[in-house]
């Protein structure tokens, strides 16, 4: 088993800035689970004080059944896979791999082996003669990935991995990261501050801000369901919109949120004419950005729907969501 626990974690720098504050957390054998947030919420130094690079100020953490506080990164069977990659340029991307078996004094053909199961999974075959530099970001990442799998470790740690790609191959990347978890078969614990990524990889999603995990759901229940105005309205693009009770004629001490797909022009039972401050075409849908009263907000429509500087947004009862305005958790 190689599940991580994590129990009443805290990290404090000088005595006194709490960045990571009583988190508790169980993530299961061979789970892909996402830490996401925005940054500086304490999501990277969570993952490092998993991976022992990061000491914890109180909590204890466990991989399998292990205590780990004590236990040097070498040692907790983990592999860290960096958003710079950390390659060595000077070396190939075989040496690259089998870097850290030949650190470990690994017998040469078992190397070479791992080595070759590594680049077979990952389509590097072709590659392991080449230096960093003569390869595309995507097929570094590929590298950096490879020599974590060639250690068959217990737990996959990846801090931000794509986010030095560009949009097309950071896609791409989504999809052979989680074939790459289906295919080993190992826990997974994955950060990021994007919320695509989070949304289309995670087993489940840990949403956390300035150091408070605020829910832990699947990608379903985070988008569907979230527990207050944070988990609302970081998931989504556009986020979710919050208008004031007053604004739309309802209950004035309460904040109604509502998805922008979810507003549209036909059949709401709640109707307010605005004007619209900005529209973008975005092929399939257009979006629209518009005020209703002091609450700003914006709209998905179907690209066949052009509309004017002035038209009636409509809006269902049924598809608002209602949070208290002062604590910002969820009413219904």
């Amino acid at each position: 088993m190689s599940g991580v626990i994590l129990k009443n974690i805290r990290k404090t720098y000088d005595n006194s800035k709490t960045v990571i504050n009583n988190v508790n957390l169980e993530i299961k054998d061979k789970e892909f689970v996402v830490l996401v947030g925005a940054s500086g919420c304490g999501k990277s130094t969570l993952l490092r004080m998993i991976a022992g690079l990061e000491d914890i100020s109180d909590g204890e953490i466990y991989i399998g059944d292990k205590k780990v506080n004590n236990i040097p990164p070498k040692d907790r069977d983990i592999a860290f896979v960096f958003q710079s990659y950390a390659l060595y340029p000077h070396m190939t991307v075989r040496e690259n791999i089998a870097f850290g078996l030949k650190m470990r004094k690994v017998d040469k053909k078992i190397i070479e082996q791992k080595v070759q199961e590594a680049a077979e999974i990952l389509n590097l075959g072709e590659y392991l003669d080449r230096k960093p530099k003569q390869l595309s970001g995507g097929q570094r990442q590929r590298v950096a990935l490879g020599r974590a799998i060639v250690r068959n470790p217990k737990v996959f740690l990846m801090d931000e991995p794509l986010s030095n790609l560009d949009a097309k191959l950071r896609v791409q990347m989504r999809s052979e990261i989680k074939k790459l978890h289906e295919k080993l078969q190992t826990t997974f614990i994955y950060v990021t501050h994007d919320q695509t990524e989070a949304l289309t990889m995670g087993d489940r999603i840990v949403v956390l801000n300035n150091g408070d995990i605020q829910q832990v759901d699947t990608p379903y229940e985070i988008y569907n369901n979230p527990k207050n105005m944070f988990v609302a309205g970081f998931v989504g693009s556009p986020q979710m919109n919050f208008i004031e009770g007053k604004d739309i004629g309802l209950d004035e001490n309460v904040i109604y949120g509502v998805c922008p797909e979810k507003m549209n022009v036909t059949d709401g039972d709640i109707k307010r004419i605005v004007d619209v401050e900005i529209s973008e075409m975005l092929g399939s849908e257009t979006i629209v950005y518009f005020n209703i009263g002091n609450s700003k907000c914006s709209a998905k429509l179907e690209s066949d729907i052009k509309p004017s500087k002035t038209f009636e947004i409509s809006i269902k009862s049924s598809d608002m969501y209602k949070f208290d305005k002062v604590t910002g958790n969820r009413i219904y």
